[in-house]
């Protein structure tokens, strides 16, 4: 009688081809896990080791065809901001009943926006959700449910919480295409509010390798988790460490109130300007129990700015 063929190990599937589901796709390949990349339509360039999915995890059956067979979902999809409010809730809705029916664990990219204007306290998982804006409000509505289908047994699910993205391949960010090509052209760069309080940013391949490591790590489940983040400096620290990198001094632009300019056009900095708070208050985000508890630490933010700096001179060699 012969032996049964063994069975491929199950997938790990990454919902969302941003910055952050791209990097996630290459940790976890680079951790030795079967990957499916899934987007609605698939088109973006080839990931080594990755099968990339067309699927539209906002509907029942596209979330479903996603999902199958995987053995941890990763929610990273993000949508433009003006559709937050209206879409983010239905792909809620869709991933959760297909892990519920899959079976499969649930790991969630999540943001600060929960805790709303916090006059500049330090942001940790204990602190208070005060959202008062339509985006925050919708992120903690979201997020209980999340929790309340952990609690219930209906999914397993755990949510980890990133500041601010920068990094390689980060353009939609205060600290993304906004800053760096004009750092190293000599054109605008732009800065929000004031550049002088402490603003935490969390490394785009640290939130790769957390979000890898709350897959791998059952025993983290059912909570919120701050990613690791380096310590929060001002916006005028980040700007000399960068005219360093760049061998310039930088032309900035503050936006004292939001406003359209460069590469912020109008409907974005109108749904920006109930969240703009975090440009008028320091926004500190501590990752200490994230750090003891998986034994991990951040990037430091000069390691960081060389891999981001390096990433953005190739990209507008490319343009």
């Amino acid at each position: 009688m012969s032996a049964a063929t063994p069975q491929p190990p199950a997938p790990h599937v990454v919902l969302g081809s941003g910055p952050a589901g791209t990097a996630l796709a290459r940790e976890l390949v680079r951790r030795g896990h079967p990957v499916r990349l899934v987007d609605r339509r698939a088109t973006g360039p080839a990931v080594e080791g990755v099968e990339r999915f067309p699927a539209d995890v906002g509907t029942a059956d596209g979330a479903r065809a996603a999902i199958r067979d995987a053995a941890v979902v990763y929610h990273c999809v993000n949508v433009a901001y003006h559709l937050q409010v209206e879409v983010m809730p239905r792909v809620q809705e869709a991933v959760l009943a297909a892990v519920e029916e899959s079976g499969a664990r649930l790991v969630v990219l999540d943001t600060v926006y929960p805790y709303g204007e916090t006059g500049g306290a330090v942001m940790t998982e204990d602190s208070p959700w005060k959202a008062t804006s339509r985006k925050g409000r919708m992120r903690a509505e979201l997020d209980e449910r999340y929790l309340a289908a952990h609690r219930s047994g209906r999914a397993r699910v755990v949510l980890g919480r990133s500041a601010d993205f920068v990094g390689p391949g980060v353009l939609n960010s205060s600290l993304g295409a906004a800053v760096f090509p004009g750092a190293l052209t000599g054109g605008d760069v732009v800065a929000m509010g004031n550049i002088d309080l402490p603003h935490s940013y969390t490394g785009i391949e640290d939130v790769a390798a957390a979000l890898a490591t709350l897959g791998e790590r059952p025993d983290g489940d059912g909570r919120v988790w701050h990613l690791p983040t380096a310590p929060a400096v001002s916006t005028r620290e980040i700007h000399a460490l960068i005219e360093k990198r760049v061998g310039r001094p930088l032309n900035v632009v503050v936006l004292e109130r939001p406003r359209p300019f460069g590469p912020f056009d109008e409907q974005l900095m109108a749904e920006y300007e109930e969240m703009f708070y975090q440009h008028t208050e320091a926004q500190i985000m501590d990752s200490g129990a994230f750090e003891r508890f998986f034994e991990a630490a951040p990037t430091p933010l000069a390691d960081t700015l060389d891999a981001t700096v390096t990433w953005y001179e190739a990209w507008l060699r490319s343009r």
